[in-house]
């Protein structure tokens, strides 16, 4: 299809290099992801942290963390359709007082969980009891492969910890026959060698994922070591987010993108709207 860059003044629309786009089959009716800022706190002060260099958390101080109600309105929705529940954006999803126990009733009520954390609040036994519910992937964020390099970079959390808690997750993943796949990912961020990030953590972790390092609108572009774009902007491909996953605040509130970490748009809250609702709702057919 050729391509063309011009606004019609009739239309106001643009051509893309397909005809369409749309909703992700596996995302017709739910969206395949949810992803939870499961809390707002964290013990680390990471200097490329966008909520380290912002205001955000003070801005959730009457909400540092997701409520038990709130959690399961999402993980009952979730569980109905297999769908996944990311816990990731805002601080350490570890230091929710209820973590372990809201992760075990979202399995159970049969969602998919991704677990993405620091490592340092891992016990023998959360961890026997996260791998026995069968966690479906736990992603280590390393960022690194040598002690002085990681204390920089995850100041406020412990080398040794981390080395410890993840050699003891792999292990006791493997005794207890749990299918939980490990995960280690580092952002290609300057200072950091990610081929040498790579090469420390692939033969100790099922898989090493290499993370784009990202602005979130708060932290220096200078700061990254790979400045390519996910999507190549000359093909006009529109961000596959808002087709596949949605992202949810600890008060229950839908933003259009995880781009929006300070929650600016709202798609609409969980507690008066159901996910499928949403999905389907006036806000993301704009977005699409």
């Amino acid at each position: 299809m050729k391509q063309n860059n011009r606004v019609s003044p009739k239309t106001t629309s643009i051509d893309h290099t397909q005809e369409s786009y749309a909703i992700r089959p596996e995302a017709q009716e739910f969206p395949m992801m949810s992803v939870l800022s499961f809390v707002y706190v964290c013990n680390a002060r990471c200097p490329n942290c966008p909520y380290t260099n912002s205001q955000i958390r003070k801005d959730y101080k009457d909400r540092p963390f997701m409520n038990e109600d709130t959690f399961k309105i999402i993980a009952d929705q979730c569980g109905e359709y297999n769908a996944w529940i990311r816990l990731s954006g805002g601080g350490e999803p570890m230091l929710h007082p209820q973590a372990v126990e809201l992760i075990e009733y979202a399995k159970k009520a049969g969602a998919k969980i991704g677990l993405i954390t620091n490592g340092s609040k891992f016990t023998e036994e959360n961890i026997d009891i996260l791998l026995e519910s069968q966690v479906d992937m736990i992603e280590f964020s390393v960022d690194a492969a040598d002690k002085e390099t990681y204390e920089r970079l995850r100041a406020g959390l412990s080398w040794e910890t981390l080395l410890k808690n993840i050699n003891r997750v792999v292990e006791r993943r493997n005794e207890l026959k749990s299918y939980s796949k490990i995960i280690a990912s580092g952002v290609n961020q300057k200072g950091v060698d990610i081929e040498a990030v790579a090469g420390f953590w692939e033969p100790i972790v099922d898989v090493f994922q290499k993370r784009k390092y990202l602005t979130w609108g708060v932290n220096d572009p200078e700061e990254t070591a790979d400045p390519t774009p996910y999507l190549p902007p000359e093909q006009r491909v529109p961000c596959p987010f808002i087709f596949e996953r949605l992202n949810i605040d600890s008060r229950g509130k839908v933003m259009v993108c995880g781009l929006d970490i300070a929650a600016v748009t709202d798609m609409g809250n969980i507690h008066e709207k159901s996910i499928k609702e949403i999905w389907h709702g006036e806000g993301f057919r704009y977005y699409r």
